[in-house]
Order: C-alpha cells, then structure tokens, then sequence
C-alpha cells in the first residue's frame, strides 16, 4: 500500500485537494443566505412604516356624493349600522327629482322675418303692392321680360319704384342677371316717380311720348 502511495503520490495530493475544495463549497458556500432580488416589503423586518394615501384620506365620503346642499343625514349616519339608512335616503331624494315637474322654458321669439317683411340688411325693394297694379311697362327700358321679373320680387307699381335708393337699385341688380344696370341707366326711379305723380306733360317733356 505504502508502495502504491509513493508510485502515485501526485494523484493522491490531487484527490485530496479536490476533497477538500468540495467540502469548503458545500459548508461554506452553499449556505450562505440567497442575494435578495426585490424590493423590501412593508411586512419585512426593520422595513419603514407603509406611507398613507393622504389624499384618500381626506377625501369626502362617497355618500356625500349627489347629495342636496340641504340633506341632513339620518342618525347613526356615521356608522356601519347607519349606512342602509343612507342608500335610502338618497333613494328618497332621488325619486322626488324624478316627479319633480320640468320647468317651463320661455318660448324664444321667432327668428324668422314675418311674411312679407324684408331681411334685416336687404333693401326694401317690394312696399306692399296696392289692388290695382300699374303698367310698369310705361316706364322706358323696361319690357315685358323686366316686368315679369319684378313682379316676382313684389314690384307693381310706380310708387314702389319711385321710392328706390342707391342701395335698393344695387341689391336689384344682383337679381337682374343680363339686366343688372338698366333702373339706373335709363333712370326708372325719376320716370317712375312722374308717371306716380300723374304729371304726364313733365314726363314726356324730359322722356319722350308715353
């Protein structure tokens, strides 16, 4: 045996080592406490106290919530035995708003013009037209084609015509398409306004025969 040694001493020296360094691992290293790999918990030992939620805290409770200004919360509202009590309270002020009759909302006046009436910002071309029109084509420039045209926009007689501005005559022009220049071309207003007046020799005097 001896002799075995000394022939293979460096495999003896080699075995013990190996020996050796297994029992330092399973001793030594292998019980040492595994590397934590998470936060530290509030239950944890030596851990600080959880942080409150302030603001949950301070909050109102939920069965405020809905409430009118004027609910006064029944007895042992504060308590766990007061909570029923509270649901049918706010039930009960509830069903009083659901049978409440709606408020009656002001009628808003009508924004339409009334029949008849001139757009607000629109010439007043068409006055209200009397029972018996005239022969608006009497007026110089003015035929059959013009005339239908301005009986369509309410236009009958020389009253009307007569009574035109400047900005009459512009917003008739808009509507006149091939037309539009003619009223003041040919001055329908002046002739208008003598043949309302009656005063046929001024008339034909300035405009020609009738």
């Amino acid at each position: 045996m001896l002799q075995l040694i000394q022939a293979n001493w460096l495999v003896f020296v080699a075995v013990l080592l190996i020996g050796i360094a297994v029992a330092y691992w399973l001793f030594v290293v292998s019980s040492r406490p595994a590397k934590r790999d998470r936060r530290p918990d509030v239950l944890d030992e030596g851990a600080a106290p959880a942080q409150r939620n302030q603001a949950l805290i301070d909050a109102p409770p939920a069965a405020s919530f809905g409430m009118p200004s004027d609910f006064a919360p029944p007895p042992m509202a504060g308590t766990m035995a007061g909570i029923g009590e509270v649901v049918a309270a706010a039930a009960m002020v509830e069903t009083q708003r659901a049978h409440e009759p709606p408020q009656t909302i002001a009628a808003e006046p009508d924004a339409t013009p009334a029949e008849g009436s001139p757009a607000d910002g629109a010439p007043d071309l068409a006055l209200a037209a009397i029972a018996q029109p005239d022969d608006l084509r009497r007026i110089k420039g003015l035929g059959p084609k013009m005339q239908a045209v301005l009986t369509n926009l309410g236009i009958t007689t020389y009253a009307q015509i007569a009574s035109w501005t400047d900005a009459d005559l512009d917003h008739l022009d808009t509507k006149l398409g091939a037309f539009a220049g003619r009223p003041r071309r040919d001055n329908w207003v002046e002739q208008a306004r003598l043949l309302s007046s009656g005063d046929t020799g001024a008339y034909e005097a300035k405009f020609g025969k009738i």
